[in-house]
């Protein structure tokens, strides 16, 4: 039986180097890779998206809903790390460990990759959501932390020069107009009607990220942190790439936002008093954030074990 041939379109960016990595070991796939001065040649480009089984596309937005035009076959899957179409018609999300994804995902023809803080803000928002535990209009706000590869290739390029300025030292809150790209998934998966407030802060560390939601326990109808990690249980059960972590406070007292670094998994945190709580998911933002994601789906799509080549 021949083997899938797999093609990564973009893949000299961040996201698609670290896919590649992954994936040029494997035996199991033909993975196709195009010359280094064709990588913007639309005629090359167009041989290798047809030919492949399966594409994964690490590309800006335009860039990427122009590559599956550029698809002429019915054949040929897809897997877009891009924003272009997490809420768009016909595209399965790529977050397996949602109720029901992992089998629509599997013979899916168009997978739309999660953001990675949106990633961290559905796994803890939907069960909750679904559990009747926040209601659709409760006021969601989340707080995140990312090393600075979530950035791209720019933001890199920023943070590793020798003669970068000191203010990159210090964490920095952006997006401060409260209009992150990642909000419109957040909303779509986890069924919340009003906009929750989301502050994300990029750190001067390349890999790892929090994202965290406080929750006022009063306002939940009586819930208390023993429901809450049921619930949590429930959900997740039997997933080997989200787990609950033990009820114990981290022996520091602080919880690192690079501490997942190099993985592919995800662990919820949770902890609070009786009247408040905080959710937190730490994972790495290339990771289960990014491209970890989309080999994880790869593999569901091809048919392989789900977490072969990731690191857990």
């Amino acid at each position: 039986m021949s083997k899938p041939k797999v093609y990564i379109d973009g893949q000299a960016g961040t996201t698609g180097l670290q896919i590649y990595e992954r994936l040029q070991v494997r035996e199991d796939i033909d993975l196709l890779v195009i010359d280094a001065d064709k990588r913007k040649d639309a005629a090359a480009r167009r041989e290798c998206l047809n030919e492949a089984d399966l594409t994964i596309l690490c590309l800006p937005d335009e860039a990427a809903r122009e590559a599956v035009a550029l698809i002429q076959n019915d054949r040929t899957r897809v897997i877009d790390c891009s924003t272009a179409h997490r809420t768009a018609e016909g595209w399965t999300y790529g977050l397996p460990e949602l109720w029901k994804h992992r089998e629509k995902i599997v013979s899916a023809k168009r997978v739309a990759n999660p953001g990675c803080y949106a990633t961290g803000a559905i796994v803890l928002l939907r069960p909750l959501i679904r559990a009747g535990f926040l209601g659709a209009d409760y006021p969601v706000a989340i707080h995140a932390l990312s090393g600075y590869t979530g950035g791209g290739n720019k933001a890199i390029g920023q943070y590793e020069a020798e003669d970068r300025p000191a203010e990159l030292s210090s964490p920095r809150h952006y997006a401060l107009g409260l209009s992150h790209k990642h909000i419109p998934e957040i909303m779509a998966q986890t069924g919340l009607h009003r906009k929750p407030i989301f502050c994300p802060i990029i750190c001067d560390h390349p890999q790892g990220m929090v994202v965290a939601v406080p929750l006022f326990l009063s306002w939940m109808g009586g819930v208390d942190q023993r429901l809450l990690r049921s619930c949590y249980q429930r959900y997740y059960e039997g997933e080997r790439l989200v787990d609950l972590a033990p009820e114990t406070v981290p022996e520091s007292g602080f919880l690192g936002s690079n501490t997942f670094a190099g993985r592919d998994d995800l662990e919820i945190v949770l902890q609070g008093n009786e009247e408040q709580a905080v959710a937190l998911a730490r994972f790495d933002n290339l990771g289960k954030g990014a491209s970890g994601a989309a080999v994880q789906n790869m593999n569901l799509m091809l048919g392989f074990e789900e977490t072969k080549g990731l690191n857990l």
